[in-house]
């Protein structure tokens, strides 16, 4: 009895991909399936970065059709394809960065920082073409904690490129100010500010443009949510019933302009003592999750308060690239994961596909 691609489109329907809760046909994974005799070859293709799946992926779908009777050989190739996808009604993708995933909370001091350049370091570490975009006009806190000096240059006079750490492009104002100057601009000039950083950055063919967010629900994040194509955001808060009030409004606004969800990441969700081990949840529990519960969104981890996370910050290394094989680490690597998944579901951004109609007078 001879092996047909179909039997092998059969076998593959039962096994689940754990990162996106789909089988690999159903979620059109399968590609170019090759029969010679008994030897199988084919490609499985994700739609989000993944290389440390692709053992475990890759073992998985080979057993399954090696379980077929006849099968003598599999070789599977699996390989990451990231697209663009939709953005607000009204803009357009930006041409160089294919999805734009927006950082947020509704007040600050709850990590959103820490939080965002970890989430970077993270896609980058699964293989993708990762930038961070620090917002926060006044208060930029991503040339310290990516460990970068310098100014940008300008190879043109109009455009600057983007600096670089850890694999991330990185843009910031605070790479064009002296660290102790502080901004005294109005709304507008901030708004513009922003604006020209993510625009006129020659970010280099990214896959994800991470942008770290001011805290707050006021003029510019309103302007940034309507000026600028996100594919999607993440908010973050900490447990206390204070922060969750604020990270409502921010989810709130983000739902109101057209912006979908991703998720919440509940920060400094229990304080680990660095001498006993103890673990105390100083800040409240649970309340990331009945927020998740409350708005139907995806909850998508919490991280503890540890000293750890704060010194290998401060020092240039977050946590991703510190202590890669920790325990932390693994949290943010699955959180991105999560978020990457999140967007590959979403529908196709298609306005490349569409001519420009130009209406002459002759």
């Amino acid at each position: 009895m001879s092996i047909t691609a179909d039997d092998v489109k059969a076998a593959l329907s039962k096994v689940i991909d754990p990162n996106t809760q789909k089988d690999f046909v159903s979620g059109k994974s399968v590609k170019n399936i090759q029969v010679d005799g008994g030897n199988v070859a084919l490609d499985i293709e994700l739609g989000y970065p993944a290389n440390s799946q692709v053992g475990p992926i890759r073992t998985s779908v080979a057993e399954a059709v090696k379980s077929l009777p006849g099968v003598a050989d599999v070789k599977v190739n699996v390989t990451s394809k990231i697209i663009s996808h939709t953005v607000q009604r009204g803009l357009k993708v930006m041409p160089n960065v294919k999805n734009i995933i927006a950082v947020a909370s509704g007040k600050g001091g709850v990590g959103k920082s820490t939080t965002a350049v970890n989430l970077a370091l993270a896609l980058a570490a699964e293989g993708a073409s990762v930038g961070i975009l620090d917002a926060d006009i006044y208060g930029p806190s991503q040339p310290m904690m990516l460990g970068i000096n310098g100014r940008p240059e300008s190879r043109d006079g109009r455009t600057m490129e983007p600096l670089e750490n850890h694999g991330v492009q990185v843009s910031s104002i605070g790479f064009m100010i002296d660290p102790d100057e502080p901004m005294v601009w109005r709304g507008p000039m901030v708004t513009q500010a922003l604006q020209q950083l993510l625009e006129q950055t020659n970010w280099r063919d990214l896959d994800y443009l991470v942008v770290d967010m001011p805290p707050g629900t006021g003029d510019i994040q309103l302007t940034l949510s309507q000026k600028v194509p996100v594919t999607g955001a993440v908010i973050v808060t900490t447990p206390q019933d204070i922060a969750l009030l604020d990270a409502r409004k921010g989810l709130k606004m983000f739902e109101k302009v057209g912006i979908p969800i991703l998720g919440v990441v509940e920060n400094m969700s229990t304080h680990i003592c660095s001498n006993c081990g103890h673990t105390e949840a100083i800040f409240g529990e649970g309340g990331g999750e009945k927020m998740c519960r409350d708005f139907g969104v995806d909850f998508l981890g919490k991280l503890p308060l540890t000293l750890e996370i704060r010194e290998q910050t401060d020092s240039g290394r977050p946590t991703v690239v510190a202590d890669p094989d920790g325990p932390v680490a693994a949290v943010y690597k699955d959180i991105a994961r999560k978020v990457a998944v999140k967007v590959a579901e979403k529908a196709k951004d298609m306005t490349s596909k569409f001519p420009s109609i130009v209406v002459k007078n002759d």
